[in-house]
């Protein structure tokens, strides 16, 4: 039986700056997925010096395969270049969103699609076969992190915005880019 080496997961950061903005985000949300498609304009807007955008996954049970499509993108992160990959598959699930979501949370043609449909359908549209680390128990470790760091923080739902460490209960993912930079760099 041979040892496998430890899985190590990329942190879910860009940018390098002494500020930072966690944003917890359920990857087939429709307010996440508003929210996921303004941070790179964000910190371009900002600027990568001045904020450290963190994403933090928060999977939520009405969203049928939310565990699986969060397991699939933690798992991309602890692949080669992680973060990159995270994020396209993250991006795949925002661009092809009807595709890995239900109508009403309950009904619609998912209701056919098997898990190993989504992952597939998360490997064809990201170009990330992240199927290896899907595959390890010891994943359940970088899943829970993310469970038990929200929970922390009194995080329930998605999206959720924190600010150097402080819930903004007033954001939200409809909120201008230039909104989030005044508050990001205001406190």
């Amino acid at each position: 039986m041979s040892q496998q080496t430890a899985l190590n997961a990329e942190p879910l950061e860009w940018g390098h700056g002494p500020r930072t903005f966690d944003v917890f985000l359920e990857p087939t949300c429709p307010y996440s997925v508003k929210a996921f498609n303004k941070l790179d304009a964000l910190l371009k807007h900002i600027g990568e010096d001045k904020v450290t955008v963190k994403i933090r996954l928060q999977s939520q049970p009405w969203h049928i395969y939310s565990g699986l499509i969060v397991r699939y993108i933690l798992a991309a992160s602890t692949l080669p270049n992680g973060r990159d990959a995270a994020h396209k598959v993250m991006q795949a699930v925002a661009d092809h969103r009807e595709e890995f979501e239900f109508a009403d949370h309950c009904r619609g043609p998912n209701m056919d699609a098997t898990p190993n449909d989504i992952i597939a359908r998360l490997k064809a549209y990201s170009g990330v076969d992240a199927s290896v680390p899907f595959d390890r128990a010891d994943l359940q470790a970088v899943i829970k992190w993310h469970c038990k760091y929200a929970r922390q923080n009194g995080i329930h739902v998605s999206p959720t915005f924190m600010v150097n460490g402080l819930v903004q209960a007033d954001l939200g993912s409809g909120d201008d880019i230039s909104v989030w930079a005044e508050r990001i760099l205001g406190c």
